[in-house]
């Protein structure tokens, strides 16, 4: 498979060739993280690449990616919380330092996690450790990412009853 959809991610959503989108939500993509240090990783990607900041969205439309972020976050706990009985929480951050669209990252922590690390953010971690081949993305992830999808599926499922 080609890498090249990591050099436009929201674009290669937007055509359907983003292999890690696991979702379409408001404002949005829902996919998961190449790196799974923290199994259930997932990143909200904004579905406009000239988005820039959260503040670059108009107010309704900024409270619909919030909103998404908040969706995205219940599915990766629920999944998290089926997959792995030392999931413990989840850290929700929006940066924006590398990347120059907008995205908020979802990060699983575990009870099993090093005490050095729990008390201090992902990016702590020795990026060797973080984005390394025994923790890059792959099939052993398929259970939890079709986990986080089917509770997003539930998600949209309870929406529609409590409409209607």
């Amino acid at each position: 498979m080609t890498e090249d959809w990591r050099r436009d991610r929201i674009g290669a959503a937007l055509a359907g060739a983003n292999p890690t989108v696991i979702a379409r939500l408001q404002e949005s993509f829902a996919a998961i993280g190449d790196a799974q240090l923290l199994p259930g990783y997932c990143v909200l990607l904004v579905d406009d690449p000239t988005i820039g900041q959260l503040t670059d969205l108009p107010r309704p439309r900024r409270l619909r990616f919030l909103d998404s972020m908040d969706r995205l976050g219940e599915a990766v706990s629920a999944a998290c919380r089926e997959h792995d009985s030392a999931f413990r929480r989840l850290n929700y951050e929006i940066l924006g330092n590398t990347d120059g669209f907008l995205h908020a990252h979802v990060f699983a922590r575990y009870e099993w996690e090093d005490a050095a690390h729990v008390g201090l953010p992902v990016w702590r971690y020795d990026p060797d450790s973080f984005y390394g081949e025994t923790t890059a993305l792959g099939p052993a992830h398929d259970p939890l990412r079709r986990s986080i999808r089917r509770h997003l599926d539930e998600q949209r499922h309870e929406d529609v009853r409590l409409d209607g």
